[in-house]
C-alpha cells in the first residue's frame, strides 16, 4: 500500500493568495470551553466586513500587551467565521500561560480583541479528495475546520493526540470522516512516538494529502517517518511547527512547510 503512494508524483496545486493586513478591533460576544482546556471566543465587530480567510490553516495575529505595554502578537487559527453577520470565532488551547492564553482565561462578553490578518492564504486544490490531518491540540482549529468546510466527496482520517478523554472534540461535517484520539499526558507533547505508533497502522492510500501540525520537533519527527517509512511524496506533505517547547510565540511553519 506505501508503495503505491511513491508511484504518484503529480503534485496537487497548492496557490498562495495574499491579503490586506488590515488591523481590526472585535468585541467578545461569547466565551465557551467546549472542553476543559479549549476555550471558544466568538468575537464580532464591523471591522469584519472585508474579513478574508481562504484555507482551513490560515493564521491571523492576535495582539495583547504585556505588562510593560509592549505589544505581543501570536498566531491563532480563525476556526469560523460569517462575514454578514461580522463574527469570527476563535479557539483557545489552554496549554500554556503565555499572555494571550492569560487573555483568553479572562475574556468575557464585552471584552476587546485586537487582530492583524491573514496575511495570505495556501489554498490545496479542491481535486485533492483524501486528506490525513495529524495534530496535537493547537492543530484541532485548523483540523476541525478543515473537516467542516469539506464536502461529501471527501475522505478524511484524522490523528490528534490530547491530554485524554476529556478532550476530544466532535465535528459536523457531511465528507468521510475517521478520528483515531491519541491520550498522552499534556507533558509528552514533545514527544512523537504516540503519533509516530498510529501511523504504523495506516495504510496511506495514493494521492492523499498529509497535513501535519504540532510541536515542531514532533513535526519534524512525523515528517520525516511519513518520507522514511511511509513512502509518501513530499509534494503531498504539508507540516508545520506550530509552537516551539520553550519559546512562547514562535512557530517553524515556513521552516517545515513543503
Amino acid at each position: 500500500m506505501d508503495n503505491k503512494q511513491s508511484e504518484h508524483t503529480d503534485a496537487p496545486s497548492i496557490v498562495r493568495v495574499h491579503h490586506d493586513l488590515n488591523r481590526r478591533k472585535l468585541t467578545v460576544e461569547s466565551v465557551n470551553n467546549i472542553t476543559p482546556n479549549m476555550r471558544r471566543i466568538v468575537l464580532n465587530g464591523d471591522d469584519l466586513a472585508d474579513f478574508v480567510s481562504l484555507a482551513p490553516d490560515d493564521h491571523i495575529k492576535v495582539i495583547v500587551l504585556d505588562p510593560s505595554g509592549v505589544e505581543q502578537r501570536r498566531d491563532y487559527t480563525p476556526r469560523s467565521f460569517d462575514r454578514s453577520a461580522r463574527r469570527l470565532v476563535i479557539d483557545f488551547a489552554l496549554h500554556e500561560s503565555g499572555l494571550v492564553t492569560q487573555w483568553a482565561i479572562n475574556a468575557r462578553p464585552g471584552s476587546t480583541l485586537e487582530i492583524l490578518g491573514p496575511r495570505g492564504s495556501a489554498v490545496v486544490s479542491t481535486a485533492v479528495k483524501r486528506w490525513l490531518l495529524i495534530g496535537d491540540e493547537t492543530a484541532l482549529p485548523a483540523i476541525g475546520r478543515r473537516i467542516e468546510e469539506s464536502d461529501q466527496e471527501a475522505e478524511i482520517d484524522v490523528i490528534a493526540a490530547v491530554a485524554g478523554a476529556q478532550e476530544e472534540q466532535s465535528f459536523a461535517t457531511t465528507a468521510s470522516l475517521e478520528v483515531r484520539w491519541i491520550h498522552r499526558a499534556a507533558n509528552e507533547a514533545t514527544n512523537p512516538s504516540s503519533l509516530i505508533s498510529a501511523l504504523r497502522h495506516i495504510d496511506i492510500m495514493p494521492q492523499t494529502f498529509v497535513w501535519v501540525a504540532a510541536e515542531a520537533s514532533v513535526a519534524r519527527a512525523v515528517r520525516a517517518y511519513l518520507l522514511d517509512h511511509k513512502n509518501c511524496p513530499l509534494s503531498w506533505i504539508k507540516a508545520s511547527g506550530y509552537w516551539i517547547n520553550g519559546k512562547a510565540g514562535k512557530t517553524e511553519s515556513a521552516a517545515l512547510e513543503c
